[in-house]
């Protein structure tokens, strides 16, 4: 990982001490383990976990092993401190292996990573690795073919705001769409099968909206509704695809799940 974007997170987390103080809280960590239906995983790795949000809500609702990477010092910490198991190693160093066993996991989630990585290959190739076969990889993006980014750029904006968006704008290096997001994964030996969107509900966007206008933020949360199951997921911001290894052949309907 480049040393300026752990510095980076490091500035991020300055004064976060526990879980709780954490004001960044998504619907896509909401939304877990509810994605995982009825597969039944034994043994999920969370790759890049953070601060726990996601890894949290797994280990209180969902029977299984578990077990969390990260590198920032703050993130090792608090997922310490909440008792997660974690193991600290570079996926971005492309001449070293991830040090975990070859066929393991039967679950590996990857949320808003990929677009960090200088190596995205040599990341596949590893979570490729250490899954087992016919596993599921859950993997996350920024869609930058999405209304939403679309609509910044008829604005004359740029994806991201380097004065008031500065983490995401020195932080990602990397820019996919929905459609090159399937492609690029699908070539290292996945197949997507499901695409799950996460509803408005108890992010820190729609808690910063609801705490300016009650009016405007029931609006915009009911636009999203309706746009989420009336159009395909290329058009929303972060859809979350779930990928199984090994399965190989023609591309199967991808099923659309709204939580």
């Amino acid at each position: 990982m480049r040393d300026d974007a752990i510095e980076l997170e490091e500035s991020r987390l300055q004064g976060i001490e526990a879980l709780d103080e954490y004001p960044w809280f998504k619907d896509r960590h909401r939304i877990f383990p509810a994605v995982f239906e009825n597969r039944n995983h034994r043994k999920i790795l969370d790759l890049s976990a953070g601060v726990g949000c996601t890894a949290q809500r797994i280990r209180s609702d969902y029977h299984a092993e578990l077990l969390c990477n990260d590198i920032s010092p703050t993130c090792l910490r608090i997922l310490h401190q909440l008792g997660l198991p974690a193991v600290s190693f570079d996926i971005d160093d492309k001449s070293a292996s991830f040090p975990l066993p070859s066929n393991y996991f039967d679950a590996i989630i990857s949320l808003v990573t990929l677009e960090h990585l200088m190596n995205p290959g040599h990341f596949l190739q590893e979570t490729h690795r250490i899954i087992q076969n016919k596993g599921y990889l859950y993997i996350s993006t920024p869609n930058y073919a999405s209304l939403y980014y679309l609509l910044r750029l008829m604005a004359g904006k740029s994806f991201h705001d380097p004065i008031h968006d500065s983490y995401e704008f020195y932080a990602h290096v990397r820019y996919y769409t929905y459609r090159t997001l399937l492609e690029f994964v699908s070539s290292f030996g996945f197949s997507p099968v499901a695409v799950y969107i996460a509803e408005m509900k108890s992010g820190d966007h729609y808690r910063k909206m609801m705490s300016k206008s009650r009016i405007k933020a029931c609006v915009h949360r009911y636009g999203r509704w309706l746009m989420y199951r009336l159009l395909s997921p290329r058009w929303t911001a972060e859809p979350i695809v779930c990928f199984q290894k090994g399965t190989g052949g023609p591309r199967r309907r991808i099923r659309k799940v709204v939580l």
